[in-house]
């Protein structure tokens, strides 16, 4: 396939790229990899969730496409996680020139965290009662902050880093009525959750 046609394929990828970014926001990013270039395969990113930026090198499955056509031009919904800790569920899909060669990659990465916390809500609204008189306590630490976040981003049908700035003042004060300030780094916890710096965190908590 000529360099023009290639140029071409990779236009039409990113297209459908950026209106399946556009469709699943806020929780999915949806990357294009030319990997005919696989030191700097990054080729567009839409609705940024990895903080992964345009120019960086092939992933390792996009280096496997590029060792072998017989490599699966679909892979789909496996685990991933972000390099904050959230989980993702990932699909690779591979894109092929007229000689069989593997030479871009679509990949949708798509935040878990949302679809968890309103599973954890709905567990918890269809759970019922086996005693007249039932107590739960909520466990303590990081995982409660963390759980407690997502799970206020879903009441709001969004994620976390979706907050807007007046939804995250109201996150401040309900967390800190709750007690979960009081947690070891929360403030940085809470950055890292929200996308924001420490400093946007203590902003929000004094406001």
């Amino acid at each position: 396939m000529s360099a023009r046609n290639n140029a071409l394929l990779l236009e039409q990828l990113n297209t459908i790229a950026e209106g399946l970014s556009a469709t699943f926001a806020p929780f999915c990013e949806v990357v294009v990899h030319d990997l005919q270039n696989p030191e700097h395969a990054i080729l567009a990113i839409h609705n940024n969730l990895s903080g992964r930026e345009v120019g960086e090198p092939s992933t390792e499955m996009g280096l496997a496409r590029i060792a072998s056509p017989e490599f699966p031009a679909i892979v789909a919904n496996y685990a991933n996680q972000l390099a904050d800790g959230r989980p993702v569920k990932s699909t690779s899909i591979g894109i092929k020139d007229e000689d069989g060669n593997y030479v871009a990659a679509l990949c949708m990465n798509v935040d878990m965290t949302l679809f968890r916390g309103m599973q954890s809500a709905l567990a918890q609204f269809t759970q019922l009662a086996s005693n007249a008189v039932q107590e739960t306590i909520e466990p303590a630490g990081a995982q409660a902050l963390r759980a407690r976040i997502d799970h206020f981003a879903a009441r709001l049908a969004t994620t976390p880093r979706a907050l807007k700035a007046a939804e995250r003042k109201q996150l401040m004060a309900e967390l800190r009525d709750s007690g979960l300030l009081e947690v070891k780094k929360s403030m940085d916890l809470i950055a890292q959750q929200l996308g924001v710096s420490r400093a946007s965190v203590y902003l929000y908590a004094k406001e």
